[in-house]
């Protein structure tokens, strides 16, 4: 016999699971049938009779024990299954409000690198519009110190000095402008 005709035989799960495998892609046309989850179980439903009603005599049959056991055991079944359908449905609802509360803390992040992009986007595009008044070392310094006054700003009282900064670059922009016009002036008296 060649080793081809020999029954392949499992002896590890490893193998179990190859065999499977083997069978699956021999024919991969063939639909696959994927079971469902399984059901909650039904426990025992609160019966609309009962059927075994004790009677008003003193004494207890001997049967009567069996039929009380039978019941005591179905009541703390029932009681089970409504102490696990509370605890699941709290896990379920802690977990909804934990997914809520995360995607509200990203969207805060979210926001704040967004403000702080867009403020950044602005800055750049204030330099670049005012181009031809301030020199361009300034302007790279003026994006450095930006740039480094940013990365500290996760504290609050960042707020207040990149005030304090804008206000400084609004006051060099000033003075390089009149610095120009004062010199466009002095060109100007210079010709004539």
């Amino acid at each position: 016999m060649s080793k081809e005709q020999k029954p392949f035989v499992p002896k590890t799960p490893t193998d179990f699971q190859k065999l499977k495998l083997e069978r699956l892609m021999a024919n991969p046309d063939k639909p696959v049938i994927i079971p469902d989850m399984p059901k909650e179980k039904k426990g025992f439903t609160v019966p609309e009779f009962v059927r075994n009603v004790m009677g008003s005599s003193a004494g207890a049959g001997s049967g009567e024990f069996h039929v009380y056991r039978h019941l005591r055991r179905k009541e703390y079944t029932r009681q089970k299954m409504i102490d696990e359908k509370a605890e699941r449905e709290k896990l379920d609802e802690e977990y909804q409000n934990k997914i809520l509360e995360n995607r509200r803390i990203m969207e805060e992040r979210t926001a704040k690198k967004r403000a702080k992009r867009l403020k950044r986007k602005a800055r750049i595009k204030m330099l670049k519009s005012s181009k031809g008044l301030v020199k361009t070392d300034e302007k790279k310094e003026a994006e450095k110190n930006y740039s480094s006054e940013e990365e500290s700003s996760e504290d609050e009282n960042s707020n207040a000095e990149s005030d304090k900064t804008n206000e400084q670059l609004k006051s060099q922009s000033e003075s390089s402008q009149v610095l120009e016009k004062e010199n466009t002036q002095s060109s100007q008296e210079e010709e004539s």
